[in-house]
């Protein structure tokens, strides 16, 4: 019996990558983040509604729930977008960016839909569980998507935009709350129902937008799929052309893979464990630190104003609007930095500054020294830098590991930051506030003030030069082929 040798797989050459990053900034790129950079304002009107609502849920003849209550609920959206973000990154690499984020958009709408109905608190435990687990699909298809269109020179200022307008959602959520909420404008047991349809209304308008948006070239071309890959490249090219753009003729740098269907668990964990053990820590300590940072106190946001201030809960919408505003000017006022100064100099300063600044209003806090007023400008300068800071932890997980796992990679690093920081933190503040006694907040801002401050050191000494390089250059694709083959 003769055995044939096990064949190599085929070498693929190509110059798409580098064709795709040196094109000027134009209308398809601009359509790309409009089309899916979307995603983050539906997470923001999703958090802010969850806040929003809070008092209306406590309230609810249906619901009745307890500060406890609403924290749960918070935790299990968080919980949901950890398990489905490890899900659908996982078919992302494998399936295509394409797929999966209509797949996810499906379930978001549907999921947020049903909350609208939610009859008792198990039932919205497990919508908004479903809600979460769209959104962490989103995601890991979205934002592998978003960097491998977008050129290298302004791939931060870009990613960390369109990070902000998770807060244009906010604002929108918040908009949206003070009319709904309103006695006047609808029964007390409606208008939160009423807040929730707001998501699904604009998770179907986006699923039309997303029609024309191609599948990721770079996706395609490791996937022994370099001719549809081809075809994509050249008809972005040619928009440009049409529209007048010069363009350059001559190849871009080429780059050599190995053709491969998918990639092996085995080599994912091999990958981020072992060969990228460093960056996989920088990963994890940025996502884990905002993640209870942001979560922690967003989903509370509320609570804090009702239980310590006495705001009743139809206001609360005015409160969170300033609030939305510096969190969406930090990433557009900053992002640039983080192409011209570096990522690791602006990455460490930001999330610095955020522990310093939440540690200093914290204190004020607890001795009683600020008011309504005070305490929201407190908040919109905080947040300011930690929304930059917070945008920049994803940017961080999806450009410095290699283009075959980087949806996975996307995930793993969101549901363990997530699920230690953001499950977690919503739990602890909401029962911090039960206890009704200013110095337990405190030393639950302490903790979010630690963890921030130590990703910032964490940042500084091993985080990853990647502003203006190519992916590739960034994080060597795992079927590169060796110089010497």
């Amino acid at each position: 019996m003769i055995h044939e040798p096990p064949t190599k797989p085929a070498i693929i050459e190509t110059d798409l990558p580098g064709r795709l990053d040196r094109l000027p900034w134009g209308r398809f790129h601009t359509l790309i983040v409009l089309a899916l950079g979307i995603t983050w304002l539906l997470d923001g009107l999703e958090v802010t509604l969850a806040g929003a609502v809070a008092s209306a849920l406590k309230t609810s003849p249906a619901l009745q729930f307890s500060n406890a209550d609403v924290g749960i609920a918070g935790s299990a959206y968080i919980a949901g977008a950890v398990l489905g973000a490890l899900g659908f990154g996982w078919l992302t690499d494998r399936l295509g960016r394409r797929k999966l984020f209509f797949i996810t958009l499906f379930l978001y709408v549907a999921a947020t839909a049903a909350t609208a109905f939610s009859w008792n608190l198990a039932t919205f435990v497990l919508f908004r569980f479903l809600t979460g687990a769209g959104i962490g699909g989103e995601y890991t298809a979205i934002n592998s998507t978003i960097q491998e269109f977008t050129p290298a020179r302004v791939r931060g200022w870009t990613d960390l935009a369109i990070n902000g307008t998770f807060w244009v959602g906010a604002g929108i959520g918040a908009a949206g709350s003070l009319v709904l909420l309103d006695p006047a404008m609808l029964p007390p047991d409606w208008g939160w129902r009423a807040c929730f349809l707001i998501g699904a209304v604009l998770g179907l308008t986006i699923l039309f937008m997303r029609m024309w948006v191609p599948e990721s070239p770079r996706w395609l071309i490791t996937h022994n799929r370099a001719d549809e890959a081809k075809q994509i490249v050249e008809g972005i090219e040619a928009q440009f052309r049409a529209q007048g753009i010069d363009l350059p003729d001559g190849p871009a740098k080429p780059l050599r893979l190995h053709a491969r269907g998918h990639t092996p668990l085995r080599e994912v964990f091999d990958t981020l464990f072992h060969a990228h053990r460093t960056r996989s820590l920088v990963g994890l300590a940025l996502m884990t630190a905002q993640a209870f940072f942001y979560n922690a106190i967003f989903f509370t946001y509320a609570l804090v104003l009702t239980d310590f201030y006495g705001v009743p809960g139809e206001h609360i919408g005015w409160y969170v609007l300033p609030f939305a505003a510096g969190n969406f000017l930090g990433p557009i006022v900053l992002g640039k930095l983080f192409d011209v100064l570096g990522r690791r100099r602006m990455i460490a300063f930001t999330y610095a500054m955020s522990g310093v600044l939440l540690t200093l209003s914290g204190y004020l806090f607890a001795q009683g020294l600020l008011t309504t007023t005070t305490q929201t400008i407190a908040w919109m300068v905080i947040f300011f830098f930690a929304s930059a800071a917070a945008s920049s932890a994803y940017l961080t997980v999806s450009e410095t590991f290699p283009l075959e796992i980087r949806a996975l990679a996307i995930a793993v690093f969101y549901a363990f930051g997530t699920a230690l920081g953001g499950i977690i933190g919503p739990t602890l503040f909401g029962s911090l506030i039960d206890t009704h006694q200013r110095g337990a907040v405190f030393a639950g801002y302490l903790i979010g003030s630690a963890l921030m401050i130590g990703a910032a050191i964490v940042a500084g000494i091993w985080g990853v030069a990647a502003e203006r390089r190519s992916l590739e250059e960034v994080a060597r694709p795992l079927s590169s082929v060796e110089d010497d083959e």
